[in-house]
């Protein structure tokens, strides 16, 4: 059976009298990829961002791996076993493809009996760092310096560094946000690979890239979960085509 790997019960989180996002509940499985839609200013990021541990919750629990992470900082949420990308592209420019992902497996490794030792030359960050260069495929472009790769692959390289944490949950805000077609054809078959071992949650706003890829659909508006369920169902639902999707969802 599949397993749940983050669930989130009555999230709410209010800025004064603004709730950004009310009383939302989910659940993201393994093997399964889980779309958050909606228009700009319905939640979306919000959701992200308390589930991450970016902002701490006005109300609801977050739980990840069976464990209670509510209010905890996003750091430790991290090392619980979970990655996030952001909707702005988050790499170091003058670094090569490799040494940013090498960066990020680094810290998912105790220096404390390796602090004369070169980077470079710790086996497990690299070992790590391999697999996911691998996983986002991007051997081709290892030692490329990451502002000279297209901006797709640069959110290929974001992905990668978070690959190289070990998480078992992934929450991807937008990744396929300006790319071009054959772009975001590469993105979405990087993430239908990375499928079947995390456990996923997709912001975006590419329909056709969301209903090539999304086994559940969550649809938020105003800071409200106002559908959820397949893909089929909620394309189908009158309501969510009124308030987002447009009449041309139903066809098609």
């Amino acid at each position: 059976m599949p397993e749940v790997l983050l669930a989130a019960r009555g999230l709410t989180k209010r800025f004064g009298g603004l709730a950004a996002v009310n009383d939302v509940t989910l659940d993201l499985w393994r093997d399964r990829i889980h779309a958050v839609i909606g228009p700009n200013g319905a939640g979306k990021s919000t959701l992200t961002n308390l589930l991450s541990g970016d902002l701490p919750p006005t109300a609801g629990t977050v739980s990840l791996g069976g464990q209670d992470v509510t209010g905890w900082p996003p750091e430790k949420i991290s090392r619980g076993g979970l990655g996030r990308s952001y909707q702005k592209t988050n790499i170091f420019l003058p670094f090569t493809v490799w040494e940013n992902i090498r960066l990020a497996a680094q810290s998912r490794t105790p220096r404390a009996a390796h602090w004369l030792q070169l980077a470079s030359k710790v086996s497990p960050a690299n070992e790590r760092a391999q697999r996911a260069l691998e996983l986002a495929g991007l051997q081709a472009r290892r030692d490329f310096l990451a502002s000279a790769i297209s901006h797709g692959e640069q959110r290929q390289l974001e992905i990668a560094m978070t690959l190289a944490t070990d998480p078992q949950v992934l929450l991807l805000d937008e990744p396929l946000a300006g790319m071009g077609t054959a772009e975001a054809e590469r993105m979405v078959e990087l993430l239908l690979r990375l499928k079947k071992d995390h456990a996923m949650m997709l912001v975006e706003h590419d329909m056709d890239a969301v209903f090539a890829l999304a086994d559940h659909l969550t649809v938020m508006v105003n800071g409200q979960v106002i559908a959820s369920g397949t893909p089929a169902e909620v394309r189908a639902d009158a309501g969510v085509q009124s308030a987002y999707l447009g009449e041309e969802a139903g066809h098609g």
